[in-house]
């Protein structure tokens, strides 16, 4: 059969000419000759005659090339030297009384055999990498091989199958169970599978529960087959370097070699140098596993990867692999599939019958002995030392689970096998909740983990939300919050820092590309993102006049300041007094910008002022609070998490932390216009993909948010809708959630009839009309004596309106006094609404009873503040500038005509322009030439 193996000096001197093509196939080549180079084979290079009858034939006996066997595996005829067409004399090298070993009668050369293999198995077919390698291969390097060149994702959990190597049959209900369990739990974790790697025993079952059990458009399963290079049925069509090669999966009956299981992804290929003989691989493989479970592959943590041993069905030595596995240090839990039979089923009944101590009553040890016997056919002295190792088994009974499938369908197989992993390796509950966060299994955590009575320290759980929040394990947020994390504690400065620069999936560089472009490419080296970055992305996605709290002079010197702290050694850590009172003292300046506004609906509570002056001396004189505010910059901690989210695209978080905390319909409405500007920005740039449209759908979901929940709490109270939305934001750069919507230009939160009834209030100002409105302001305008008798709103009517200052104080009473503060206005008109008990009174100034009486000089000025009055009033002065122009115009053309003033010999050009407002009228006259 041909093989496909590609020529590197044809292929380079064939794309010679195209620089881009001859740098791809150099970096092909380069990764070929690493593998080359850190790979080997062995060849058998000393006949050591497997029969014991010496051999007196001349050298270069043609028979006995032809039937007599090296202890290798191999004819004499089948060794290198005879391959290559080596002279007779090779005959020499035959020994007779020593033992073979593959150290000492074996050499090794540069692999010969690895790439892909192209499994030809009817309609479907399957691929899969495999490799050539000694039995002495530095794990190092196949980790690398694996990572690096293969591309494996990093395990967050090892499973190494052992069982029987021949072919056994399962219990229909078992194998379905099992099966839909198996795939579950290495599809959830994340795993890595070790298995024999051929199509026959164990590993076969395991290949059809992936086949039956595991969809094609998500087989990502890392199933890597460890197997004997020397049993392989058609490993001669696998040689070649980095060769595409069709396989067969089709066994001769007579056949004593085994064919790969078409299942599996991956395939070390160990070779011994011995043909036929299988055993060879097991110490290769268990120094793998070994090594694999010890590395750091996540750099959130420094925990190692869990490892459990799985057996089903299996023979004597499998039950001295058991014994292995459990006297590792650490040791490696084993979960026993129980009805499997021989082995694992022995397993099952010693572990039944064994004591807490270890032992067996009286009288079970000739049972046991008994049933070993019959189970693998030994005799008494072989069954006696089986047993032993048994019992020293159940000295470790702790690390053995024991996997018993039930009647009950519903039974939870992946369950039970992350359960006694978790039991086995006896571990921390805090580690316990680690591997559940790794795996992505909440419902272990729930249902294990998090049980009644058990305590848990601050620390280890914040570091578990780090963890989760870096992984976008949004249950896990959840359930952590459940259990006592509070948000507000957990969120500081190093943290949400962290958070940014965390390297991940999700955000694919979006913000540095974003940071690159405002900045002009001026970003530190190692791409390192601050949180002052962070505030001009914000600020340049939001657009006019929105000011993060990132960009505040009072963040900045904060920032600055821990960021000095955190660069110090190890043993400064602490921070300088005087620092700390600088620091304070910024972060305490009282705020004085545009008090002269209040941009939000204003209360009819006057009478609390004493409460709010009472709020703001506590709050200037707690030394408490103010040390929290310096530590923990955050008050509103799920704003800034959600702003997290969405700039680096993790829309489920995203909709978590808008589920949580204060202002949910700003939030949404931020999201909404962070969404649609990073869109845009998808849009204009030239990276090809489909991240655009994420975007804009991301964008579409929270302003569908938005708008569903002010249409709710439009329906519940009707003026704390309309006060929603010109409530002043301050944790959002002071703006409105009107403003908000406007510039995301979301129409159907702008058209929804809350909207309309709040900007008709917002045009009619303290003016109580409902019908023929632009007659009466007309009137009023031409005769202001009946300015008094149109009907105002009263003081509790114009609460849900935006006022100035000023219009605010003209709409108090005589008696009433403004004490309270700019800052606790806003409070204050929610407090008034949610005070009425009766929901029919509280559903607006509809339904309330006739207004108070409103003095008769602020009816003059409401009348004339009002914005439908304004409008009115500078439409007919256009009118009336528009008239006067026009006379004015007339005359001035009927003095030109008469006086025709011009130049001598030039051309003259005359403009008039007369400005009212933002009106322009232009006469131009053309004079001719004089003649």
């Amino acid at each position: 059969m041909e093989r496909k193996v590609q020529n590197f000096d044809f292929v380079l001197h064939l794309y010679s000419s195209n620089p881009t093509e001859h740098a791809c196939v150099l970096i092909l080549q380069s990764k070929v000759s690493w593998i080359e180079k850190t790979f080997h084979k062995r060849d058998c290079v000393q006949i050591i005659p497997s029969s014991r009858e010496p051999h007196r034939c001349l050298p270069g006996c043609q028979i006995c090339q032809q039937l007599v066997r090296c202890c290798c595996g191999r004819l004499i005829r089948q060794h290198a030297y005879y391959a290559s067409g080596a002279s007779p004399s090779g005959a020499e090298n035959i020994q007779e009384s020593e033992r073979w070993t593959a150290d000492r009668h074996t050499v090794k050369s540069s692999t010969d055999s690895f790439g892909t293999i192209n499994f030809q198995c009817g309609s479907h077919g399957y691929k899969a990498k495999f490799v050539r390698l000694s039995n002495d291969s530095k794990v190092e390097d196949i980790l690398q091989l694996m990572i690096k060149e293969w591309h494996m994702k990093k395990p967050n959990l090892l499973i190494s199958v052992h069982g029987g190597m021949q072919k056994f049959e399962l219990h229909p209900r078992f194998k379905e169970a099992f099966g839909k369990g198996f795939v579950k739990a290495a599809v959830s974790t994340g795993a890595w599978i070790f298995t024999g790697g051929t199509n026959n025993g164990v590993a076969a079952h395991i290949g059809d529960a992936i086949k039956e059990y595991a969809s094609r458009l998500t087989h990502n399963i890392c199933i890597i087959g460890v197997a004997p290079w020397g049993i392989i049925e058609g490993r001669q069509d696998l040689i070649g370097n980095n060769v595409m090669a069709p396989y067969q999966t089709l066994l001769s009956p007579l056949s004593k070699l085994h064919v790969l299981n078409n299942l599996h992804s991956h395939f070390l290929l160990v070779d011994d140098g011995t043909v036929g003989r299988s055993g060879g691989e097991m110490n290769l493989r268990r120094e793998l596993e070994s090594k694999t479970s010890l590395q750091q592959f996540h750099a959130t943590n420094d925990r190692r990867v869990p490892m459990m041993a799985l057996i089903l069905e299996g023979g004597p030595k499998t039950i001295l692999t058991v014994l292995e596995y459990l006297q590792q240090s650490p040791p490696v839990p084993v979960v026993v599939c129980d009805g499997t039979g021989r082995a694992a089923d022995l397993l099952a009944y010693v572990y039944k019958h064994t004591e807490s101590s270890g032992l067996l009553p009286d009288g079970m040890e000739s049972n046991v002995i008994s049933k070993i016997k019959k189970t693998f056919t030994l005799n008494k002295s072989e069954a006696v030392h089986l047993f032993q190792t048994l019992m020293c088994c159940m000295q470790m009974k702790e690390l053995i689970t024991v996997l018993h499938i039930g009647p009950d369908i519903h039974q939870e197989i992946d369950v039970d096998l992350l359960k006694a992993l978790l039991k086995g390796n006896n571990i921390s509950p805090i580690d316990r909740l680690h591997l559940t966060l790794v795996w992505d299994r909440v419902d272990i955590a729930k249902n294990h983990i998090f049980v009644r009575g058990q305590q848990w320290l601050t620390e280890p759980l914040e570091q578990a939300m780090m963890d989760a929040l870096i992984m976008d394990r949004v249950a896990f947020v959840k359930l952590l919050i459940e259990n006592g994390v509070s948000m507000h504690k957990f969120l500081t400065l190093p943290r949400l820092d962290k958070l940014y620069n965390v390297k991940s999936d999700t955000n694919s560089d979006t913000l540095l590309q974003l940071i690159w472009e405002i900045k002009k490419g001026n970003i530190p080296g190692q791409n390192k993102i601050t949180m002052i970055d962070v505030g001009l992305v914000i600020e340049y996605l939001m657009g006019g006049v929105f000011r993060s709290s990132y960009t505040k002079k009072n963040f900045k010197a904060m920032y600055k300041a821990l960021s000095q702290s955190s660069s110090r050694p190890a043993g400064g850590t602490s921070t300088h007094p005087a620092n700390e009172k600088n620091l304070g003292r910024v972060v305490t300046k009282n705020k004085t910008r545009h008090t002269h506004f209040i941009q939000t609906a204003q209360p009819y509570k006057p009478k609390t002022s004493n409460t709010c002056e009472v709020s703001q001396k506590t709050s200037r004189n707690d030394p408490l609070e103010a040390d929290s505010r310096i530590t923990r910059p955050f008050p509103y901690p799920f704003n800034d998490l959600l702003v997290w989210a969405v700039l680096t695209k993790r829309q489920k978080m995203a909709l978590f932390f808008w589920q949580h905390g204060e202002e949910s319909m700003a939030k949404a409405l931020v999201a909404t216009k962070l969404y649609r500007a990073m869109y845009q920005e998808a849009r204009q740039s030239d990276i090809i993909d489909d991240s655009s449209e994420k975007l804009n759908k991301y964008s579409k979901e929270f302003g569908e948010l938005a708008v569903e929940l002010l249409d709710q709490s439009f329906k519940q109270n009707e003026l704390m809708a309309m006060k929603l939305l010109t409530y002043e934001l301050k944790n959002w750069s002071k703006s409105t959630c009107l403003k908000l919507a406007v510039s995301s230009r979301l129409r159907t939160f702008v058209s929804h009839t809350c909207t309309q009834m709040l900007l008709n209030d917002m045009w009619m100002g303290r003016l109580n009309m409902r019908k023929n409105a632009w007659y009466k302001v007309i009137s009023g305008i031409l005769f202001p004596p009946i300015i008094p008798l149109f009907d105002y709103k009263s003081k509790t009517q114009m609460s849900h309106i935006p006022q100035s200052q000023d219009d605010y104080k003209m709409t108090l009473d005589d008696k009433e006094e403004i004490t309270c503060s700019v800052e606790g206005i806003a409070l204050e008109a929610f407090k008034e609404t949610f005070s009425n008990g009766d929901n029919e009174h509280s559903t607006g100034m509809r339904n309330e009873g006739k207004p108070k009486r409103v003095p008769l000089a602020r009816r003059f000025y409401a009348f004339y503040h009002a914005p439908i009055v304004k409008f009115w009033f500078n439409a007919d002065s256009d009118h009336r500038c528009e008239f006067y122009s026009m006379f004015f115009t007339a005359g001035l053309h009927c003095v030109f005509n008469a006086v025709r003033i011009c130049s001598p010999g030039q051309n003259g050009e005359f403009t008039l322009c007369s400005r009212m407002d933002c009106d322009h009228v232009h006469l131009h006259h053309r004079c001719g030439k004089n003649t």
